[in-house]
């Protein structure tokens, strides 16, 4: 070990188990949890039973899980002197420098080219979806991550191209009001957690913040409090409204779908408590995974929401 690094062994013949052990690592499997939003599609068309549309949206999941996972570590070579800044960060391969840049780059360049290339093998439409999600994420490495309020708001849109790929890819009818309520209670509750993530930073890394994400200098944790109320209050009005709408009862058939409101109630609230009282929110897959009482409570909602739309 030289400078805090590791040596990667190199074998004639192709990479070290232990490098590509960290080059797993940095594709962040614990983050693919993001991905899940692309069976949205599938759930709320009613169509989670139907084997080839589910082996399409599974296909679809992993890609984007290969599309994510390159896109980090990009990332992490092009942020690799501020995540040496970070608590928590700096302990990454790249940033560690266990894991050479050049190594790190050449991967993810070679797997960001196959896992597009996989999804317009998939289906065009879901192909397309994905350069631009893959389009939007390198605009906000390169430029946008560094405009107020934007930031927030291009994160969130990752994860309605997120939906809307898993739409398109089940090349279904879908109506335009799933569709546009779809796309709505996405981008609220990627906005909430987003906004969750910026104020862990700015309070956690405290004179360091600037230093790892320079956009935080024009944050102040009153002003993401004002934000995430907002946000948290038009999350919890979206979904009411759509679960309570005559087009969703009309669509189908019942109006039980309002018995999941009090799921999403204690979600929102169960985040909040983590964020304010544990300050935790940093990583919000991580929070996810960590915590019992919210990972029994999304397993709930999504088997009532199967309950009463598929065998009502």
């Amino acid at each position: 070990m030289k400078d805090g690094s590791v040596e990667i062994e190199n074998r004639p013949g192709g990479m070290s188990g232990h490098a590509a052990a960290l080059l797993v690592r940095s594709l962040r499997p614990r983050q693919w949890t993001k991905n899940l939003v692309v069976f949205a599609g599938l759930l709320f068309s009613q169509n989670l039973f139907d084997p080839v549309l589910a082996a399409r949206a599974l296909a679809a999941f992993v890609l984007f899980c290969l599309l994510t996972g390159a896109i980090y570590l990009l990332n992490d070579v092009l942020d690799y002197e501020r995540d040496r800044l970070h608590p928590q960060k700096r302990h990454r391969p790249v940033a560690s420098g266990a894991l050479p840049r050049a190594t790190a780059a050449a991967a993810g360049l070679a797997l960001l080219a196959g896992a597009l290339g996989g999804a317009f093998g998939l289906a065009r439409p879901f192909g397309w979806t994905a350069l631009a999600y893959a389009a939007l994420i390198t605009a906000y490495s390169f430029g946008l991550k560094h405009l107020v309020i934007v930031d927030v708001l291009v994160v969130a849109l990752g994860f309605v191209l997120r939906a809307v790929a898993g739409a398109v890819v089940i090349r279904v009818e879908i109506s335009p009001w799933l569709i546009i309520w779809l796309i709505i209670c996405t981008l609220l509750l990627a906005l909430f957690m987003a906004c969750g993530k910026r104020r862990h930073e700015l309070l956690a890394l405290e004179g360091n913040a600037t230093d790892h994400r320079p956009i935080l200098a024009e944050y102040t944790p009153q002003l993401l409090d004002q934000m995430i109320a907002v946000v948290t209050a038009s999350t919890v009005l979206a979904y009411a409204l759509y679960t309570l709408s005559a087009e969703t009862v009309a669509k189908f058939g019942t109006s039980w779908l309002s018995l999941t409101i009090p799921f999403v109630l204690y979600g929102i609230f169960r985040y909040l408590y983590r964020l304010y009282r544990r300050e935790l929110g940093g990583n919000p897959s991580e929070l996810f995974l960590a915590d019992g009482p919210l990972l029994l409570d999304i397993a709930l909602w999504g088997l009532a929401v199967i309950a009463i739309l598929y065998f009502r």
